[in-house]
């Protein structure tokens, strides 16, 4: 009988001993896939601090500036351009296709809803707003 709790005990320290291990070798893994996480966290802050930088430069009015210069050949505003909003021209006004082909068709009067039909008025709402 003893000689089984012998080897039970045995058996019991080398099955600890094992799942020690495992739970050692897990966790080394895990902290090596904790490091090269961090590793790569590190490097997109660096692309997008560069990225950051590169959108300054490109948006950087003056450098915009000359390049409107070389390729739009645009001139510079001067004094006289400047005029008060009632100086411009009236813009056209829009022109309502549809309605004007409704009202053609003698589609364009004012018909009143069903509520309104049941309350026997013939004049529109506002909808309620």
């Amino acid at each position: 009988m003893i000689r089984y709790l012998n080897v039970l005990s045995i058996a019991a320290l080398v099955g600890s001993a094992a799942y020690a291990y495992s739970i050692k070798y897990e966790t080394m893994r895990y902290s090596a896939e904790i490091v090269k996480l961090k590793h790569s966290i590190e490097r997109e802050h660096t692309n997008i601090g560069m990225l950051r930088a590169e959108w300054a430069h490109l948006t950087n009015p003056a450098r915009i500036q000359v390049l409107a210069d070389r390729h739009l050949e645009m001139q510079a505003v001067s004094v006289d351009q400047i005029v008060k909003p009632s100086d411009l021209p009236e813009r056209p006004q829009r022109v309502d296709t549809i309605g004007r082909k409704l009202e053609a068709l003698g589609l364009g009067d004012v018909t009143s809803t069903p509520a309104q039909k049941r309350a026997g008025s013939t004049t529109p709402t506002s909808g309620g707003r």
